[in-house]
This record gives structure tokens, sequence and C-alpha cells, in this order.
């Protein structure tokens, strides 16, 4: 009797052993399928923009249903490219688009500011494409613009230009038809001393232009680039001003006030005492992003 007891214990035991696997054995639900096919992913492409290809990703959401989008534009050259931001939304739910402008970082064409506004209208083409859209579970209807530095002035322009742009945000966002104005002397001589300031951020990722070129490019167009003169095309949107210690703040202070002014409600504010990449407030800064995306979403 204790044998028979003893075999039917070790039965019972050898069975609870082998449950786990077998169940691992059976086919997976059509739902469990669903779902395995919606993990989180990056998509890797290059993007038309006026004859040339900009090397771009997308960080995509977790999910099938179409999710809202955010292009993130970065700075002049480029150094810092605020993927660790670009996780932290796309955990929050948003699919997330970065690329290169065409002449920089190995993007095909040439380089300048008016070359790169226009990448920005093409990076919004390629999403409401339907297909593409489609392929990256993205929503096209919901589409905000987050720049930094040289993108925040990208983001100001392209959402100027394009109503559908439920929003931007700035971090630190460089006017440069403003800091032009601030330059003194003649106008050769201000187009001298904005070409230095650009040369000493670096021209080696862009191709096809000079600093000269481009601070040139800003003296012909600083009157229809500046902020100040965008307040009217974006006045109805929510715009997110992030400033640091970097000197910028006084002047993207100045666009925010002219929103509120002209009756924009959804101006939010944000000074983080550090510098211009935001070194030592980067967990601060996502955090201040996901909560303004969450109600922008």
């Amino acid at each position: 009797m204790k044998m028979r007891r003893g075999c039917l214990a070790l039965w019972w035991c050898l069975t609870l052993v082998a449950m786990p696997a077998l169940a691992d054995e059976r086919p997976i639900a059509p739902q469990a399928a669903i779902q395995a096919t919606a993990k989180a992913s990056m998509e890797t492409m290059q993007i038309p923009s006026h004859g040339g290809l900009m090397n771009a990703l997308v960080y995509v959401a977790a999910g099938e249903q179409p999710h809202p989008v955010v292009i993130l534009l970065h700075g002049f050259p480029g150094n810092e490219r605020n993927l660790d931001l670009a996780q932290d939304m796309r955990r929050a739910g948003w699919d997330v688009l970065f690329f290169n402008y065409r002449g920089s970082w190995g993007s095909s064409g040439d380089f300048s500011f008016a070359h790169a506004i226009e990448d920005v209208a093409s990076a919004i083409g390629y999403l409401r494409d339907s297909g593409n859209a489609k392929r990256l579970r993205a929503d096209p209807s919901r589409i905000v613009l987050v720049g930094h530095s040289m993108g925040g002035f990208m983001a100001v322009q392209g959402a100027a230009a394009d109503p559908a742009i439920k929003g931007i945000a700035m971090i630190s966002g460089a006017d440069f038809a403003q800091m032009f104005g601030q330059l003194k002397g003649t106008k050769p001589e201000a187009v001298k001393a904005m070409a230095a300031g650009l040369a000493k951020e670096g021209m080696a990722p862009l191709s096809g232009c000079t600093s000269g070129s481009l601070a040139q490019q800003v003296a012909d167009h600083a009157s229809t680039w500046s902020f100040l003169s965008k307040v009217d095309a974006l006045k109805s949107r929510p715009v997110f001003v992030i400033t640091s210690d970097d000197g910028l703040a006084p002047a993207d202070n100045a666009f925010a006030d002219a929103l509120k002014k002209s009756g924009d409600t959804r101006v939010t504010t944000l000074h983080l005492p550090t510098d211009h990449a935001y070194s030592d407030q980067r967990t601060e800064l996502s955090a201040a992003l996901l909560k303004w995306l969450a109600a922008v979403k």
C-alpha cells in the first residue's frame, strides 16, 4: 500500500511538471497572434525630398491602433539627436519619426535652411501617405512637431505652413532671424558675424553649403522667418516653449508672450537650469514633454 501511494505521488508530481510544457505546445489563440505582431519596433527608410533622399527611422509604438506621431527635428548641425526622448515618447504610445535633412549626416542633396524647411514638409507628406501610415500604424491626422534648437526653428516654420499640424514643442528654439537682427554693423558685417557663429557649431556633418551661404540665407529671409512673424499662423494651436540657460530664453519667451497676447490659451512654458543640450536635465525634460503630449493627444 505504501509503495502504491508513493507511485501515485510520483505520477502526480511528474504530471504537474509536464503541464507547462504541454501548455506551451497549444496553438496560439488568434488574439495572441495579433498582439505578437503589434510589438514596438523600429523601421528605417529613406524619405524623398525634392530630388534627394533623407535617411530616416520611425520608432513604432506597440499596439495595433493608429498612433499619434511626433516628428522629432534635430538641431544644427545635429550632434544632439534626443533619441532618449524618442524612446520615452514611444513608450507613451507615440510613433516617433526622426530624419536627417538633405545634405546632413549622409542624406543626399545639399543642406540649407530653406531646404530643411522643405524637408519637414516632405516628412509630413511621407506620414500622410496611406500606405506608409498603415505600415507604421500611424495616425496622420495627429502629427506634432518637436524640435531642438534649429529643430525648434523648423517646427515653427513647418507648423505655420501646415494648419493640420496639431501642435509644436520647442526645446531652446533658435530664432535665426531674431539672432541676425541683434548683430551690430552693416548687413555684410552681420552676415560675416553669423557665419563665424555657425562655423563654431561645426560644419563637418553638412554638405553642399558653407557657413557664409547659410548666414546669407538668414539675412535674405529675416523678415519672413522670424518667430514673431508666425504668431498669427500658430495662435490657434498648443505650443510648448522650453528654455534653458543657453541665452535663447529671451527670444523664445517673447514668442510665447506674443502668442498669449494674440489669444492662444494653450501656450505652455518651462525653464530648466541647464545647458543647450539639457545635459543634466534629461529626465525632467522628458517628463515635461510627456505631460504636454498627453494633453495634446
